[in-house]
């Protein structure tokens, strides 16, 4: 087989059976490989960014994702996407077309370049958002593709291969390769041993999962080494779900002090904490309020982990939380049963508000469904609902890149074809990505699109000096009519109450075709969580107070600043000693 064949082949060996992208001239001969493979199938999309978010989706459901587009033009459309799936753990494959192997060394100007030729450039731009890069030759190709390959299914970010449209035809061998990879059995053993000495010897553990559970294939080993040990279980807002809720010894989400106070509690004053998989971020941990480093304690991630600050490498894992829950005793604790969710809202003819629209969706929300957040504030009102054991949800809470979920949503539809899937976005956002609502009334997916229009961009309206700020305007649409502008089936509505809301849902359900709300509220109405943290955000930021910088070889000099944390950051004192020079300094002066 050629190049193109082969590396199809081997992405569709990892359940990667749809491929999202651009046509371009330098692109045709991995289309082609892609139309040709009876297992795969093309799906164009209406701008190479769009085709990155939507394989970010595909790839969180199946496992792993790909893109492929052309040389210059269309990869660095699609860049960022593919620098949110690395922030995020998402495991795609960039593949991209160039120009031909002769183009290439004679330097020569062809369209999609610079005027000062530089073939590599796109190559070098990606060096920083991929795990591992391929520019494919004669002599490297295959080589190169099965290299790279292995990266991505042991690291579980992004990767990316340039494919010369000359070299795509070449043929190669179809030797079948292997990209698993083992753990080492002898650091296995030891971090194993020693991750079960300190759980057996804790007074007060206490568990928290994340993102990188699901990233890295750990649920069962997760579920099972939560159930065998009997410890109180919390989780980060990209760790929602899990665990099913209803376990009697889950805490609810961690929301720092922001919300659920007993969650918050046990984590800070615990003696033994057991992370699996965190990404310990302002957002997502609802900002830096541990009282001490995770790793400090025991933190579990993907190829490595932690125990009391020291570093075991080549470790799955799922490997490691097998052994260890081999090993640890069961700890048999038990916990005051806490209000997990949102309590019932009755529904009235008053304008539609967060507190009522969150509740809602929690009633509407069933049984394998999957949820795809927005960034913005909305994470905030759907985090705190209470799933339905095997429901899922999906955000891009790190990198929060606004657009996301709606071509997200498109990947998500067409990997798990069998679920609902349910998409709630802003209308600042949407007005991004939105053409991809096109695409999913042309591939024949059904999801429900909720479109919250606040007439702007709420979240930085309530971080500005003044929520009347122009900049957080935005042009004014009529969602609903927009959905009806394509060609396919499609039901929708504009809904100004709760009573209309609650219609809206219920018709949902008897519709065989994709169901698009738009739901109107106040240009400030937004999740309780939304407030806490963005008063904290403000309250960080306002001037006056005495505090302390670092100057080069002169010590920390007093000055009106915005934040000590800041400072410390910045100076690279530690925070304790910034805090204690500030007072002493404001004392003196």
């Amino acid at each position: 087989m050629n190049i193109a064949e082969y590396l199809v082949k081997r992405l569709e060996e990892l359940g990667v059976n749809d491929f999202f992208g651009l046509p371009g001239d330098y692109n045709f001969n991995l289309l082609y490989a892609v139309e040709n493979n009876s297992e795969t199938r093309w799906i164009g999309c209406t701008n190479e960014l769009n085709a990155g978010y939507a394989a970010d989706g595909y790839a969180r459901m199946r496992g792993f994702g790909a893109i492929i587009t052309t040389y210059g033009v269309g990869e660095l459309s699609a860049i960022n996407a593919v620098a949110g799936a690395y922030a995020e753990n998402v495991p795609l494959v960039s593949i991209v077309g160039v120009p031909a192997v002769k183009t290439i060394e004679n330097k020569t100007c062809v369209h999609h370049n610079f005027q000062d030729v530089n073939y590599k450039a796109c190559f070098e731009a990606h060096k920083t958002v991929t795990a591992a890069q391929a520019f494919l030759t004669r002599d490297n190709a295959k080589i190169e593709i099965d290299r790279v390959l292995r990266v991505l299914v042991k690291e579980r970010k992004p990767v990316y291969i340039a494919v010369p449209m000359d070299i795509a035809k070449m043929e190669i061998s179809d030797t079948q390769p292997s990209y698993d990879w083992t753990s080492d059995e002898e650091v296995l053993r030891q971090v194993a041993a020693k991750i079960a000495a300190k759980i057996n010897s804790a007074q007060k553990p206490v568990i928290l999962g994340d993102l990188l559970v699901k990233r890295f294939d750990s649920r069962v080993e997760y579920k099972e080494f939560v159930e065998k040990t009997r410890i109180p279980v919390t989780n980060f807002l990209m760790g929602t779900n899990l665990i099913d809720m209803d376990y009697d010894l889950y805490l609810g989400g961690y929301y720092a002090h922001y919300k659920n106070p007993e969650a918050e509690r046990r984590v800070n004053e615990t003696d033994c904490l057991i992370a699996v998989g965190t990404v310990y971020t302002d957002l997502n941990s609802f900002g830096f309020n541990l009282p001490y480093q995770i790793k400090e304690h025991i933190a579990i991630y993907g190829t490595y982990t932690y125990v009391e600050g020291v570093l075991y490498n080549n470790v799955k894992m799922k490997d490691v939380l097998e052994a260890v829950t081999k090993l640890v005793d069961s700890k048999n604790m038990s916990i005051e049963k806490i209000q997990i969710g949102y309590e019932h809202s009755a529904s009235s003819t008053e304008a539609l508000t967060s507190n009522y629209i969150y509740p809602r969706l929690q009633e509407f929300v069933k049984d394998n469904d999957i949820i795809i957040a927005e960034t913005g504030i909305i994470p905030h009102g759907i985090a705190p609902m209470k799933f339905p054991a095997n429901a899922e949800l999906q955000t891009q809470t790190l990198w929060g890149s606004i657009g996301w979920a709606t071509p997200a949503a498109l990947g998500i539809c067409l990997a798990k074809p069998n679920s609902r899937v349910v998409l709630v976005t802003g209308e600042g956002s949407h007005q991004l990505t939105a053409m991809e609502i096109g695409n999913m009334l042309r591939r024949g997916v059904k999801p429900v699109v909720i479109v919250l229009n606040n007439k702007g961009y709420t979240i930085e309206r309530v971080l500005s000096e003044t929520p009347e700020d122009c900049f957080n305007d935005i042009m004014q649409m009529s969602y609903s009519k927009f959905a009806r502008v394509f060609e396919g089936d499609v039901w929708s509505t504009k809904v100004t109450t709760a009573d209309d809301f609650d219609k809206a849902l219920k018709v949902t359900q008897i519709m065989n075709k994709m169901c698009y709300i738009e739901v109107c509220t106040e240009s400030m109405d937004m999740p309780e969580l939304t407030k806490g943290l963005c008063a904290a955000l403000k309250a960080k930021c306002k001037p006056g107070e005495v505090k302390v910088s670092a100057q080069a070889s002169e010590g920390l000099v007093c000055e009106k600043i915005d934040s000590i944390e800041l400072m410390a950051e910045s100076s690279g004192f530690e925070y304790e000693t910034v805090v204690h020079k500030a007072v002493k300094m404001e004392e003196d002066l």
